[in-house]
């Protein structure tokens, strides 16, 4: 095959994955809708956050190894391999995901045709879409052109993007074909130098492998989350109780720690995805547990505004509370679902005076929630506080000296929505810390 590959979409997922390509050694041609995006990625700047991104951007742009077109057929004309990355959102009318998106790709794309093609999905879609798209692609391609669909879901955290890409803990490989299989093996020849696993499956089963993985996940934090609940009500401690559990290794520590629950584009949008398709399926009880894994999610946001609310003395209005954090997780500037952002706005519709500090998100956040004030360091947004919330485990805020941040607060109280500091640290320099599941901390 060619050293030329095509990209469709050059959002986060297209954008990474494009860069990481490019640093494979593949000359790269992303095709994307927005000019103004296109122009920004041409002159090597990055639209978003991500550690290194930025970097590998520059590098390959300047190189002319990673290029940006808003030209379908120039895309069509580059390559004869080409990976699908554009977005599957939630349905303004329901839970399901949205696929336009994926398919405007393949009848935009297809008919341009005019060699034997391959298109890889790599954007997370319901089970199956590649199936649908493979009727699709046969509909809609020039006579005597073939073109074979093929899945490699994305494994990538924000945050850790470029690592999970070039460095992965395993791929999967979604084809009807060895032809296909040939590819793709081509594609991450580098990568399987270094003995990652492969799992070679059916294009359905691949669909079902990003989804499930994700479904698992939020099921464990929420798990956690529901004995932190138990844990208020009996006087237990949340944290001990999941690290004695984490010790057995089929369970493992990782995503088992309690707090204000996860947010984000991915887990959220892709558990009611599924939840939608399993329904469509006839399938539905077999998934009814997700539901409550939503529900308990959602009800972490609203305990931490309970906590604000009990913590300003039954009454937050006009009391000026600092929240650390705006982005969904740390090492990012996404605010897609952001649990932080939701505890802040609720706390201002409630009459509170919210400062919000962020260290890479205060922008991003202003433009989903611009009557909230956005801080320019911890400093500014604690000065004066009733109340500080830890809502985002950045590493900036666990460095963070309480004795120094006593002397500018109104009143030494915080809340850590993340189970993430150092409470005793907290407690000795004359706080009052609370954290969920933890009742015994209480108080100062």
């Amino acid at each position: 095959m060619s050293e030329s590959v095509g990209v469709i979409g050059a959002g986060y997922l297209g954008t990474t994955h494009a860069a990481c390509l490019a640093e494979l050694g593949f000359d790269v041609l992303v095709a994307e809708t927005d000019a103004a995006r296109v122009a920004a990625l041409r002159a090597g700047r990055l639209p978003f956050f991500e550690p290194g991104l930025a970097a590998l951007l520059e590098r390959h742009t300047a190189s002319g190894q990673l290029r940006f077109t808003t030209s379908v057929q120039e895309l069509a004309d580059h390559a004869d391999v080409h990976f699908i990355c554009v977005g599957t959102p939630q349905r303004r009318n329901g839970l399901a995901a949205d696929t336009t998106q994926v398919r405007t790709v393949v009848e935009s794309l297809v008919p341009r045709l005019s060699r034997t093609t391959f298109l890889i999905g790599k954007s997370t879609v319901p089970v199956g879409t590649a199936a649908e798209l493979s009727e699709l692609s046969r509909a809609l391609a020039p006579p005597g052109v073939l073109v074979e669909v093929a899945w490699n879901p994305e494994f990538m955290r924000e945050g850790h993007a470029i690592v999970d890409t070039l460095a992965p803990d395993r791929l999967v490989f979604g084809v009807a074909s060895t032809e296909a299989e040939k590819v793709l093996r081509h594609v991450y020849a580098s990568v399987l130098a270094r003995d990652v696993p492969v799992v070679v499956t059916d294009l359905t089963t691949s669909e079902l492998v990003k989804v499930g993985a994700n479904a698992f996940l939020a099921t464990k934090i929420s798990f956690a989350n529901a004995m932190a609940e138990l844990c208020e009500a009996t006087g237990g401690d949340v944290l001990t109780l999941t690290e004695a559990i984490g010790h057995d290794v089929r369970i493992g520590h990782r995503f088992l720690t309690p707090g204000l629950g996860f947010g984000g584009g991915c887990l959220p949008k892709d558990i009611r995805a599924l939840m939608a398709r399993a329904g469509e399926l006839g399938v539905s009880e077999v998934l009814t547990f997700l539901r409550q894994v939503d529900s308990i999610n959602m009800r972490q946001r609203r305990k931490i505004v309970e906590m604000a609310v009990e913590e300003c003395r039954g009454d937050v209005l006009g009391r000026r509370i600092a929240v650390l954090g705006a982005s969904f997780k740390p090492e990012t500037d996404d605010v897609r679902d952001s649990p932080a952002l939701s505890v802040a706005a609720q706390l201002h519709l409630h009459g509170a005076l919210v400062s919000v500090y962020d260290p890479r998100s205060n922008t991003n956040a202003a433009r989903l929630y611009p009557a909230l004030h956005y801080a320019d360091s911890v400093a500014s947004a604690v000065t004066g506080a009733h109340l500080v919330l830890h809502l985002t485990e950045w590493a900036e805020f666990s460095r963070l000296d309480p004795v120094e941040l006593l002397a500018l607060v109104d009143e030494p109280r915080i809340i850590d929505g993340r189970n993430a500091l150092d409470p005793r640290r907290w407690r000795d320099a004359g706080w009052s810390y609370r954290a969920p599941g933890r009742p015994h901390l209480n108080g100062a």
